[in-house]
């Protein structure tokens, strides 16, 4: 292997990692990572030995020019992943990565929905039929926002769900979540969210027959997987229906769904530890962001309370 080509080592690092059952979307980031930096390497290399700490750094200016730091921390990680996997495997002695500026890593501010009450709005709104589309169905579509909402289930989470990812006995239900980086976990339901799992299949039994197990839980109207496009194309139109445009922050979409699950599991007393099980996250400190925003405007309701504005007045 050592003398294979560097996009022939990238065939096996994918191939490696596709044992792990990470979302397609998480494999695709990876392999386009990986080969845009690649393109970025002058000169070309031709094989792994090439990639010295200078030629790597020379590769990631040329990569980080016109990207934002995010997209260019992410490509990093790549890089650093794909390296550790050949010095596992012997391939070099050494990862050069930790020579390779890194972009400072900014502190996630929390985008939940605005509004107190917005997030019941919407799921009423969803939850009837609207005669203005072509083929309405609400029940799919209350599904996907609950999935957000009740569950704080990412985009690609949703898209990996199978049918037979909702079980467990009457009181103990539970999803089985592919999580992000290929890291699976469970988070329980309420019967609230169960029963639009039950509705919904029942709506697609109507539709389309009997459902499998290993079925893709959420499907289009024409009974085929939901893709990427499709449930972000969803989630706005659900929006523009339940008017709450203005209330989303700009960016967000179906994130702005899964903060506000984080943010209110927040606002009810959950710890850092809880909400880093329940969403999945890498870093206790990501959690920790959604404990410190609620901190400060739970500070901020008091400070604008006009009982204190007057005793501020009187001091």
């Amino acid at each position: 292997m050592q003398h294979a080509s560097v996009a022939e080592l990238i065939d096996e690092f994918l191939a490696a990692r596709a044992t792990r059952k990470p979302s397609a979307h998480t494999l695709s980031a990876y392999r386009r990572d990986l080969h845009l930096v690649l393109q970025s390497v002058e000169p070309a290399p031709v094989t792994v030995s090439d990639l010295s700490p200078r030629v790597l750094r020379g590769a990631f200016a040329r990569f980080a020019a016109d990207r934002a730091p995010a997209s260019v921390s992410r490509a990093w990680s790549s890089w650093n992943a794909f390296f550790t996997f050949l010095v596992t495997e012997g391939v070099v002695a050494g990862n050069p990565m930790p020579a390779v500026a890194k972009p400072r890593q900014t502190a996630l501010s929390p985008k939940p929905l605005r509004g107190e009450d917005t997030p019941e709005m919407l799921l009423r709104t969803v939850s009837t039929a609207d005669e203005r589309q072509r083929d309405p169905w609400p029940e799919r579509d209350l599904l996907v926002l609950a999935l957000a909402l009740c569950a704080g289930l990412r985009l690609s989470e949703m898209l990996a769900l199978r049918v037979g990812s909702v079980s467990g006995r009457d009181g103990e239900r539970r999803v089985e979540v592919a999580g992000k980086g290929g890291r699976p976990r469970t988070v329980p339901i309420d019967g609230g969210l169960d029963a639009a799992v039950g509705r919904y299949l029942d709506s697609r039994r109507v539709r389309f027959g009997r459902v499998q197990p290993a079925a893709p839980l959420l499907v289009d109207r024409r009974g085929e997987p939901l893709q990427r496009g499709g449930l972000q194309y969803l989630v706005r139109a659900c929006y523009r229906r339940a008017g709450i445009g203005d209330r989303v922050p700009r960016g967000a979409q179906l994130h702005a769904l899964r903060h506000t699950f984080a943010t209110r599991l927040a606002e009810d007393g959950a710890n850092a530890s809880e909400i880093m099980r329940l969403l999945g996250h890498a870093s206790l400190a990501t959690s920790q962001s959604y404990i410190d925003v609620t901190a400060e405007q739970q500070r901020a309701a008091v400070q604008a309370n006009r009982t204190n504005r007057v005793l501020r007045e009187l001091a």
